[in-house]
């Protein structure tokens, strides 16, 4: 029997899998697109059906080839199944995808690459595309920077019809302005819009259809097509209508907007939408299995299995039904059916040290330790090449940057650092902290505490390769930190406190937050952050708990956001960060019940905790237990009386400290 390829090619060429982290703080490893190859021949749909020799199309050599097993159709059954889609694969059939390049706006399209691959391959196999292949868009297009490229794939799959011109490809330039970083995300899209200008496949005389590489419906046109649906989605809607009918008509936009709101396609929990046109393809044989009597007729599906079906054009009851599938396919956290004023009312923005030092004596005071210090590695930089890079390169960038007397706080017009600041400075840290003790290097410090303010050293490091030793000012600050908190001097507390704040600076961008958290810096930052909640002096533990507050922040931001979009909290979604999650809400615990007078670190721990808390995957599993354990609700409520827990007469004096506190130990807490 014929064997059935999958040939699988990356529009990005690779840099995807390179940047795709460091540009959206995901893994993305390819921008895919997809044709079958069987019986010597190359298939694929981007401007109408198209049909090459293998591997000559003008997408190149393929990355991956993927055996999808083998057909027992015949040659002739399959160019029958092909030329019956032409008929239907056209520009006067599909709906067209266009973007409104003024403002960006996207109207999607109901035929993809991928499905139609999809499609062909059940056809002859019974078999389905990958599912990271199907559902490319999740994870990226849920980003900026996906966003933004969309309409840049798009427009590689949206040829108009002999005759009439085409829509100019968006400008690389334009779209890269969503990323952190434009010039990493430029070549990304320059990759991606050279293959949009690349001359395109015969398409052998079929008419050029319009269609979208993003698309969120799939048109299936046959029995095993629909099948390897039905197994690849958990929850499954299947609409069955026909060109003749004006119910499916009026009907149909409302079930694309369902598609686009409570869809996959942006990485979320959602539901397949599957399009079954009765007449097209072996439509007829597929209506026969399921009982089609009528259209339209929509089928809602759990785990493969028929629930329920609605025949006829209600829209109210389509909605209704989709909401109740999703609802039983993906129960929603059980924290979200809690009223919780208190804690929703707390910002998630990063808690940031912004008083700007005099720059003139900070320096003074690093020249001076720089000076006093005797040895001094021969094999780097020498003392007056370090003084000069921070006198000649790093002064005048901050006092631009930053003016102290400054009446318009406005950022628009100041300068912002170069990576070519950036890196001599960067080598000059490195250089002066291997033969400084700590209690002379919190002056720097405290320059890159000020300078993390600005966004673009924030995405600088959240570019970086970590490196043995490291050279990144946060890679050479942290462990040094450690070593400060077995010193009970002035000046290791005073560079304990400086790294504290500028690493609550540092989660004001983005991009460098997730890197904090989900990348080696994550253990780095915890060894500090940890033992600093019970320290000795306030500021440090104010500092700390700022920190601490600011860490559970980011996770609480994208557990917000996934319920929001619809996405839902997903059991797997934070496993890599399960067992770190527990020490965190150990450690605040700790500190909380240690804490007696200091309102404000009391204030932030609590904040910090209930983003640990609520909308946790591992609510029920770890957190809940470890909350029963360390009797977290006694150690909350007796903050609020004068007492063991707390020593100032009343317990804590402001009302929206003392109605976070009870909110968390009463609807939290166990």
């Amino acid at each position: 029997m014929p064997p059935v390829k999958l040939y699988v090619y990356d529009l990005s060429n690779g840099l995807a899998r390179q940047l795709s982290r460091q540009l959206t703080g995901r893994q993305i490893d390819g921008i895919w697109h997809t044709s079958v190859v069987v019986f010597g021949k190359e298939i694929f749909y981007g401007q109408g059906i198209s049909i090459t020799p293998p591997g000559r199309s003008h997408h190149g050599q393929p990355l991956q080839i993927l055996d999808m097993g083998e057909t027992s159709l015949g040659e002739d059954i399959f160019n029958e199944y092909l030329q019956e889609m032409t008929d239907h694969y056209t520009a006067d059939k599909v709906s067209s995808s266009f973007v409104d390049f003024e403002t960006w706006s996207y109207t999607r399209t109901e035929f993809n690459c991928n499905s139609f691959t999809d499609d062909c391959v059940g056809f002859l196999t019974g078999q389905s595309v990958p599912a990271f292949i199907k559902d490319l868009p999740s994870d990226f297009l849920s980003t900026p920077f996906g966003a933004a490229l969309r309409p840049t794939i798009d427009a590689m799959y949206r040829r108009p019809s002999p005759g009439t011109p085409s829509a100019p490809i968006p400008s690389p330039s334009t779209a890269a302005n969503a990323s952190p970083d434009p010039q990493l995300a430029a070549s990304i899209l320059q990759a991606v819009a050279s293959q949009a200008q690349a001359a395109p496949a015969q398409a052998n005389g079929h008419v050029q259809a319009m269609n979208s590489l993003t698309g969120p419906l799939h048109m299936i046109t046959n029995p095993t097509s629909f099948r390897a649906f039905l197994k690849s989605h958990r929850a499954a809607v299947a609409f069955f209508t026909s060109a003749t009918c004006p119910p499916c008509r009026m009907i149909e936009p409302i079930f694309e907007r369902l598609a686009e709101e409570k869809g996959l396609h942006e990485g979320r929990n959602g539901a397949g939408f599957a399009k079954i046109d009765i007449d097209v393809g072996m439509g007829r044989n597929l209506a026969e299995e399921w009982d089609i009597r009528a259209t339209p007729t929509f089928m809602f599906f759990l785990d493969g299995k028929k629930l329920d079906e609605l025949k006829g054009a209600d829209a109210n009851e389509l909605r209704t039904q989709v909401d109740l599938l999703l609802f039983q396919a993906y129960p929603p956290h059980p924290h979200t059916a809690i009223s919780l004023p208190a804690v929703q009312a707390l910002s998630l923005n990063a808690i940031i040290f912004s008083q700007v030092p005099a720059f003139d004596t900070v320096l003074t005071k690093q020249q001076s330790f720089i000076d006093d210090q005797t040895s001094w590695p021969s094999s780097v930089q020498t003392k007056d090449q370090v003084k000069g890079t921070l006198s000649g390169v790093v002064l005048p960038y901050l006092k631009e940057r930053f003016p102290s007397t400054a009446p318009d706080k406005s950022t628009k017009n100041l300068p912002s650092a170069t990576p070519a600041i950036l890196a001599a400075w960067a080598q000059a840290t490195t250089t002066m902290a291997t033969p400084l003790p700590v209690e002379s290097l919190f002056p720097v410090v405290d320059m890159w505490r000020i300078a993390f303010l600005d966004p673009s050293v924030g995405n600088w490091m959240a570019t970086l390769v970590p490196t043995t030793p490291p050279t990144d000012p946060l890679g050479v600050f942290l462990p040094k930190a450690v070593q400060a908190l077995e010193s009970t001097s002035k000046g290791a507390r005073n560079y304990i406190l400086i790294v504290l704040r500028l690493l609550c600076n540092a989660f004001s961008s983005a991009a460098l937050a997730q890197r904090m958290l989900r990348s080696e810096l994550r253990n780095a930052i915890t060894s500090v952050l940890v033992p600093s909640l019970l320290h000795s002096d306030a500021l440090v533990r104010t500092a700390s708990a700022s920190l601490a507050f600011n860490v559970a922040a980011v996770l609480q931001k994208d557990r917000v956001e996934a319920v929001r979009s619809g996405r839902g909290i997903q059991a797997d979604s934070e496993d890599e960060l399960g067992d770190w999650q527990v020490e965190m809400v150990s450690a605040v615990i700790e500190a909380l019940h240690r804490e007696k007078e200091n309102e404000e670190v009391v204030h932030r721990l609590t904040a910090a905790l209930a983003f640990f808390v609520r909308l946790s995957p591992h609510y029920e599993t770890a957190i809940r237990p470890l909350l029963d354990v360390l009797q977290t609700k006694d150690t909350l409520k007796s903050k609020l009386i004068k007492g063991s827990g707390w020593t100032v007469e009343g317990g804590l004096a402001k009302k929206d400290v003392r109605k976070l506190v009870d909110e968390v130990a009463t609807k939290l807490c166990p």
